[in-house]
């Protein structure tokens, strides 16, 4: 009853200070609202279970290469074969491999991404229908019907979940043509390795089911999945991996090349999935916590100087027999008020921010689309209100008649105890240390996203428009996929305000990474020094007229034209770097190369032969968005198999009012053709930046809010200060000194608080670094510039918060200001 009784005359004091309390309950909900949903998206991505059955038993198994640079190398059927035969700790393997399918019979053609599975893959994935069935061991094996499972998130978005897609006949394309029945839907689930939209069984790939697929132990493209067995631990499991890797690696050496330094590795499912978004969450969460941390350090402050206002209010409480118990309890009762109002309007504020975190972050984790906000969101902010309102209720000093230097009964003056006085500078130290450290991170994100933005790339970007057009072989020659793109061509040509087009196999940026690091090739002639590796470069098939679409010189000799088609001799056009590299001070013109990289022999229909250089070009670094040196070797796309198809408009027009009618022009000359993802360079290029945008975005507004919270602080204490001291600065003036100089005293202390913040908040930021960088090995200490960005910024910022105080002293009433005692 006595503690209902202090919530009464708190909520009636808080009532009276109706300012103090707006002030103070908004800048805790903040912090809390802050926290809050980067817990809950902390929880939805990092903690919640997946739907998987026993997903404690569910392994994701890789293969890498680091000795080339290849985290991933994804295992060969061979590969597989070895580790089912071998590996006893495991009861089950399940394969996926990434494939892009161009689909006909699902509405309008399009290119969509697939996954192509073994008939275990569901069953040990752990994963169930939530319409028809899953593919298992009838679909397995080549004498299998095609049959393909729709992902829920692809049913529901794309065909809106019509149940009557069951048992619906579609025709897939990828390297080949196959028919499949569509005999499911897959419950909500996370993808990986990658988004995808359906899976289907070995059957519906051709690729798959050729020799160079079945039997080539380096040809290498399929992701490995396994249940541990019962009673058998991770380690366990992995050991024996290691085990039977090593003995694998040594009875085909020619496979892995020492200087590959091939491993095996496994890990929990749930950790390989969340393991990308986990040092981006940690960090958001480090950041909240600093939001909150300020937030705390700015209401402590507010209540630091309401208690002094309001001592003589205790000193009268304690003389009419008050304990220091009671005055505790009185001043944690108002705090749970306030708290308890911050919480509940964090909170709610909380869920929208949730939201928009989960579109963030799902850039890093499919697993952010599908949080859900629920009792955990209150709970958290029920403890930070709870954490809050203990901090703020044992902050302030608790008064005494006796003391001999607290405010007389009789007083009405605000007159500041040291210990007061020190307590209030080091809140405002500690906003200014978190906004430091917070300041700090959002300058390095800044430049190197400006680094990353006006980062030349040597192309037009603005007026090139790219499609993805994928290669259609269903009752189509090679020849006829060659007539097809060769038409293409010329008809778009013709389209009022295009200015050239041309076909490729990869669009800048968005593309990076189908050739890995590079292919193997050689120069005739050449000869390697001891220990020296073959040079490596990325293939490229291109039409006639793509360098001049682009806006790519040609440096030497000549571009291709209508006369390099099969049959003709084969040509190719390398880069500069690779004319630099290979021919350092000479021509590298009509000297021959030819491709050794042993996974060539996989590509359908390649014939390995040495071909003759036409022409160099200028780099094109089509992988990296901070251009450096691109090797390159660009065939004919008449002269070499096509895999993918990639078509570039020029035009002087706006680009994306050419859409419809490129894509009418395509659909008039193929009508089952998709025409798939128009986007300018200049926007491919934003798309791949995306998630450094977000990055900067967000961690930019976690530091603003944190400014602003901090010159706030900052100004509060020394209008607070000068408030107190105006009887001193009564006397000073009295005494000769000048309104100036008073002005640059409040101004010199804003400075000395604000840059000793910097200072703490430099060590706090070098000592986490160093620690976190034994955890995340790409954490890295910011450079010369953000540190000073951060150290001005918030100079300046405390400079120009001390300007209204200190104006304030330097207007000091001298004759009020000597009758304030």
């Amino acid at each position: 009853m006595s503690f209902l009784r202090d919530l009464r005359v708190a909520l009636h004091s808080l009532a009276c200070t109706k300012g103090l309390a707006i002030i103070v309950i908004l800048t805790l909900a903040l912090g809390i609202g802050a926290n809050a949903a980067i817990f809950t998206l902390v929880r939805g991505v990092l903690l919640r279970p997946l739907v998987n059955r026993d997903e404690d038993r569910l392994i994701y198994i890789r293969q890498s290469a680091p000795g080339v640079g290849d985290d991933n190398s994804a295992f060969s059927v061979p590969e597989i074969q070895d580790l089912r035969e071998h590996v006893t700790t495991l009861s089950a393997f399940g394969d996926f491999s990434v494939i892009d399918f161009s689909v006909v019979g699902l509405g309008e053609p399009r290119e969509v991404r697939g996954g192509v599975v073994g008939g275990s893959y569901f069953e040990v994935m752990g994963l169930h229908p939530v319409l028809g069935r899953l593919l298992d061991m009838r679909d397995d094996g080549p004498n299998a019907a095609g049959a393909v499972v729709l992902t829920y998130r692809f049913w529901t978005t794309v065909l809106k979940g019509d149940p009557s897609i069951i048992g619906k006949t579609i025709r897939l394309d990828s390297v080949g043509s196959r028919t499949a029945t569509v005999v499911g839907v897959l419950e909500p689930s996370v993808p990986y390795p990658t988004e995808i939209d359906i899976i289907g069984n070995v059957v519906t790939s051709p690729h798959h089911l050729s020799a160079t697929m079945v039997t080539g132990r380096i040809h290498r493209m399929t992701e490995l999945f396994g249940r541990l067995a019962p009673g058998v631990t991770l380690d366990q499991a992995r050991a024996e991996l290691k085990a039977v890797h090593g003995a694998i690696v040594k009875q085909y050496p020619d496979a892995y090349p020492p200087k590959a330094d091939f491993r095996i590795d496994a890990k929990l499912l749930r950790n390989q999935i969340t393991s990308p978004a986990r040092t981006v969450l940690l960090v958001l969460l480090a950041a909240s916590a600093l939001i909150f941390v300020i937030a705390c350090s700015n209401v402590a402050n507010l209540i630091l100087t309401r208690t002094v206002r309001r001592e003589g209010e205790l000193a009268i409480r304690a003389a009419l027999g008050a304990s220091n118990g009671a005055l505790r309890r009185m001043l944690l009762a108002e705090s749970l008020l306030l708290c308890g109002a911050g919480c509940a309007l964090g909170v709610m504020s909380a869920q929208p921010l949730v939201a928009v975190l989960a579109q963030y972050a799902s850039r890093f984790s499919v697993r952010a689309l599908e949080l859900t906000v629920d009792a955990s969101m209150l709970w958290v902010g029920v403890a930070l209100a709870i954490v809050a309102a203990v901090i703020l209720a044992f902050v302030p000093r608790l008064p005494s008649v006796e003391a001999s230097n607290g405010i007389s009964l009789s007083s009405s003056s605000v007159r500041v105890t040291g210990s007061t006085s020190r307590r209030q500078r080091i809140f405002a130290i500690t906003q200014i240390a978190a906004s430091f450290v917070l300041l700090v991170g959002a300058s390095m994100l800044v430049k190197t996203l400006l680094s990353l933005q006006f980062a030349p790339t040597g192309l037009d970007t603005r007026h090139i428009l790219a499609f993805n057009l994928p290669v259609m072989s269903y009752g189509k020659t090679p020849d006829q996929i060659d007539a097809f793109y060769r038409e293409t061509v010329h008809r778009l040509s013709g389209l009022p305000g295009v200015e050239k087009v041309a076909v490729g196999s990869v669009v800048p940026w968005r593309d990076a990474g189908n050739f890995g690091p590079g292919l193997q090739y050689v120069i005739e002639g050449h000869l390697r020094g001891p220990g020296e590796e073959e040079e490596r470069a990325q293939l490229r098939w291109v039409s006639p007229g793509f360098f001049a679409t682009l806006g790519v010189p040609i440096i030497a000799g000549r571009d291709f034209d209508d006369a390099d088609r099969k049959g003709r001799e084969p040509v190719v056009i390398i880069s500069q770097t690779v004319a630099q590299r290979m021919f350092p001070n000479q021509d590298a013109l009509n000297h021959h190369l030819m491709w050794t990289d042993p996974i060539m022999k996989f590509i359908p229909d390649f014939k390995p032969e040495m071909v003759r250089i036409v022409g160099v070009a200028a780099d094109v670094d089509d992988e990296h968005l901070v251009a450096g040196p691109a090797p390159a070797i660009y065939h004919p796309f008449d002269q070499f198999p096509l895999l993918a198809g990639r078509l570039f408009v020029h035009t002087y027009m706006d680009p994306y009012a050419l859409v419809s009618p490129i894509t009418r022009v395509i659909r008039d000359i193929s009508a089952d053709q998709p025409v798939e993802r128009p986007a300018t360079l200049e926007d491919v290029r934003a798309e791949v930046l995306a998630s450094d945008r977000l990055n900067t975005l967000v961690f930019g507004v976690f530091a603003a809010v944190a400014l602003a919270i901090a010159v706030v602080g900052v100004a509060g204490v020394l209008a607070f200060s000068v408030s107190s001291r105006t009887r001193e600065f009564g006397i000073r003036l009295v005494l000769g000194s000048q309104p100036v100089q008073l002005l640059k005293t409040v101004i010199g202390e804003g400075a000395v608080i604000s840059a000793a913040g910097v200072l703490a908040g430099a060590a706090f930021g070098y000592m986490v670094t160093r620690v976190a960088g034994s955890y995340f090995p790409d954490m890295k200490m910011p450079g010369f510039l953000p540190v000073v960005v951060a150290t001005l910024v918030l100079l300046t910022a405390a400079v120009v918060a001390s300007m209204l105080p200190a104006a304030r002293a330097a207007r000091v009433d001298v004759i009020r200001a000597l009758h304030s005692d």
